[in-house]
């Protein structure tokens, strides 16, 4: 399930896709149109652009804008940098592996369905990026 945190992350990474071409937002601009507590936004941006989704520009004219094209972030890099694991189980995690205690995985009827529920959502986010969360 995605958390309320990544669920304001593609909210507000929506929004800055939507003004692409617009220069840097005013971060008390997004919080308002997406309805956004603006210190959560402000969390949510800062990991952003540590891990070089987003920069901002200070002064006038300033605010947070996408580092690259909409077309080349996918959507599962944003939840695993927002949420983490896109898997159901530890075990069955591409970056996020923990083998389940008590489990023998070569014979665990949970662990083969996940993996294949893992690997059908990763087809999809994997191939979505942020211009396909948006309508023009």
């Amino acid at each position: 399930m995605l958390s309320k945190k990544s669920q304001y992350a593609f909210k507000a990474l929506g929004y800055l896709t939507e003004k692409y071409n617009e220069g840097p937002i005013l971060i008390s601009e997004i919080a308002k149109k997406k309805k956004i507590p603006l210190k959560f936004l402000e969390n949510i941006l800062l990991e952003l652009k540590k891990a070089d989704i987003l920069d901002s520009k200070k002064g006038k004219g300033g605010g947070y804008f996408l580092k690259k094209s909409p077309e080349k972030t996918k959507v599962a890099t944003i939840i695993r940098l927002v949420n983490g694991p896109i898997s159901m189980l530890p075990c069955v995690s591409l970056y996020f592996y923990e083998r389940c205690k008590n489990c023998n995985e070569k014979h665990c009827g949970l662990h083969d369905m996940m993996i294949e529920v893992r690997d059908a959502t990763l087809n999809i986010v994997e191939n979505r990026t942020l211009k396909d969360l948006v309508d023009y």
